[in-house]
């Protein structure tokens, strides 16, 4: 018997991911690195070049390669232009993980390693045309009891930094892209309390809707939300950064072409979708928008999704077939295959399922324009874990070397 519902634990076993965070998706890179490690002429080949950018020219096709026609053609087999396009991306949110303070023992630990004028040089980005404009904090929305703060504070850090924006200014840059892009980046989980927020996987309405009579209205992960609202005393939330921020770009380069580019991995990638979303909400004369997800998880319902195409955003979902992250929180549940079978019994079973499902919050869809890979694919990545089908540097490895579906 088969019921069109694809169902994954939330999260599994959360009290070991919670407990060995420096060894699953922190992106410590050990185990990432001790694999690489058997191909640094790959790895070495997905870093920007020192010397000199050698992107293509897009100029007036660079509305194809952010979305406008749903990269309709260019993902299998996958354009090498748009392949540039998303290794650069993919670049500038290496850099939101390498300006990360790790160290729990320092005093900057959960803050940005490098000032807004040096971090895109240290990151090896010198080259790429962009200024950094702003950096981004995200704050959890969960108190912990003032025992464990105590006990635990480097655990229980509730506001760090999280990525930046970034405003390209060269203008062979500008030329060469057909436009000014901004940049914002975001990097993935760290934190313990971004953990717990991770795990809060219910479903909860957006700001400003409520449920309709005759259908449900735009919800998104409850936790997801959290990160992206709240704030302290001492430090505002990331909405109201990136609003602010937006807005003075807006203002600032009123007479020229415009792109929005948010991109993130893993928390980053949700965050990046978020951001657009409200970007778009509040802003009606915002310029193109695209998100470029790396392993992203799900983010909202079906009707959220509706809510993201009717703004405009455009959202390339890059997804690694072997990545678990990918395939959380919730379910998504299709009963038009079900409809197709012809079955009545089975369509009354999984409309009755779905009903139980969507009561529990739970129902989740897929979002975005999909460019499916595989780790499996790879010979340097066949025994790669589970922290190694998420890691970013996989992600990054598998665009470069993806030739199609249907060719190894």
């Amino acid at each position: 018997m088969r019921l069109s519902i694809r169902a994954i634990a939330i999260q599994p076993r959360a009290s070991s991911f919670i407990s060995q965070l420096d060894h699953t998706f922190s992106l410590s890179k050990s185990n990432t690195c001790s694999q690489f490690n058997k191909s640094l002429f790959s790895w070495n080949q997905l870093k920007p070049n020192s010397s000199k950018c050698r992107f293509p020219k897009l100029r007036h096709r660079w509305k194809q390669y952010q979305g406008i026609n749903h990269w309709e053609g260019l993902l299998d087999p996958l354009d090498d232009n748009l392949r540039l396009e998303i290794l650069r991306y993919g670049h500038f949110v290496d850099a939101a993980y390498c300006s990360f303070d790790f160290d729990y023992s320092s005093l900057t630990y959960a803050t940005c390693l490098y000032s807004k004028k040096r971090l895109l040089d240290r990151c090896g980005l010198t080259n790429y045309g962009y200024r950094l404009s702003k950096n981004l904090r995200v704050t959890c929305g969960i108190h912990v009891p003032t025992w464990i703060n105590k006990m635990f504070r480097w655990n229980c850090t509730r506001s760090s930094w999280i990525g930046y924006v970034a405003i390209c200014e060269r203008k062979k840059e500008i030329i060469r892209l057909g436009r000014r892009d901004i940049v914002i980046a975001f990097r993935g989980t760290i934190t313990c309390l971004e953990w717990l927020e991770n795990l809060r996987a219910t479903l909860t309405y957006l700001p400003g809707h409520v449920e309709a009579e005759e259908s449900i209205g735009p919800m998104v992960q409850k936790g997801f939300l959290s990160l992206y609202t709240s704030k302290t005393t001492t430090h505002g939330s990331l909405q109201e950064m990136v609003r602010e921020e937006i807005e003075r770009v807006m203002k600032t380069y009123t007479n020229e072409p415009l792109s929005l580019t948010l991109t993130g991995h893993s928390l980053g990638a949700a965050l990046a979708i978020l951001s657009a979303y409200d970007i778009t909400a509040t802003f009606k004369n915002a310029p193109m928008i695209t998100v470029v997800s790396f392993g992203g998880p799900r983010v909202g319902n079906e009707s959220f999704r509706k809510q993201l195409e009717q703004n405009g955003i455009k959202i390339l979902r890059i997804v690694n077939s072997d990545d678990v992250v990918t395939k959380v929180p919730g379910f998504v549940v299709n009963l038009d295959d079900v409809a197709s079978q012809g079955d009545v019994n089975m369509g009354i079973l999984s409309q009755w399922l779905h009903k139980r499902i969507e009561e529990m919050q739970l129902v989740y869809a897929d979002i975005g324009q999909e460019l499916r890979l595989s780790s499996k694919e790879s010979p340097y990545l066949t025994n790669g874990d589970v922290a190694m089908c998420h890691d970013l540097k996989t992600y990054l490895h598998l665009v470069k070397n993806f030739i199609s579906s249907s060719c190894s």
